[in-house]
């Protein structure tokens, strides 16, 4: 800050987990704890320097990258990651109506399957260990979260476009919002 100044826009993100799957048994305090500080910690420690001196100049923008698991638990394949998630969507709305009347807006996008290099690495590994092709194994874990509508996974500039949107003007009086990015996969009106 002291060579660019205070930030007008803040994008966290970041994200992942290690944890094994099988549920919550296989978890330890550990796994836990890493993905604590990854999902949730990170966005919140960052928030706390950067929003803080956006609140003295009464403006700027925070955009929480998250995850459909956190509204869709998947406890046999991402049991903690999806809870922090959802951690990181409560403390994001939690935020916004907080730094809301200081001129800073605070929004989460949620992704479903984006077509990342760490999403084709795992889909590569998840087909090996099924016996499955890639196109197979992609199929599987879509039907997994309940089937997508679109039938593909998101390019990530599609998830950029939607961060373009929210950080730009005609996102003004957008704060608080969590939009999901997800193909039409979430169930719920």
């Amino acid at each position: 800050m002291a060579e660019y100044g205070i930030p007008d826009i803040l994008i966290n993100n970041v994200g992942g987990t290690s944890s094994p799957a099988g549920g919550f048994k296989m978890l330890s305090d550990e796994d836990w704890n890493r993905d604590i500080e990854l999902n949730l910690m990170a966005a919140i420690r960052l928030d706390k320097v950067i929003v803080s001196q956006m609140m003295e100049k009464k403006s700027g923008v925070v955009i929480h990258i998250s995850s459909i698991n956190g509204k869709i638990p998947l406890y046999e394949s991402n049991f903690s990651y999806g809870v922090m998630k959802s951690a990181l969507n409560a403390y994001s709305k939690t935020l916004a109506n907080e730094v809301s009347k200081e001129g800073i807006r605070v929004n989460t996008v949620s992704p479903g399957m984006v077509r990342t290099e760490a999403m084709e690495s795992f889909l590569e590994s998840y087909a090996s260990s099924i016996g499955k092709t890639k196109t197979e194994a992609e199929q599987q874990v879509m039907a997994g979260l309940g089937g997508v509508p679109m039938n593909r996974l998101a390019e990530p500039e599609e998830i950029a476009h939607t961060v373009d949107f929210l950080v730009s003007d005609g996102a003004g009086y957008i704060t608080g919002a969590n939009i999901l990015v997800d193909g039409g996969t979430f169930p719920v009106v």
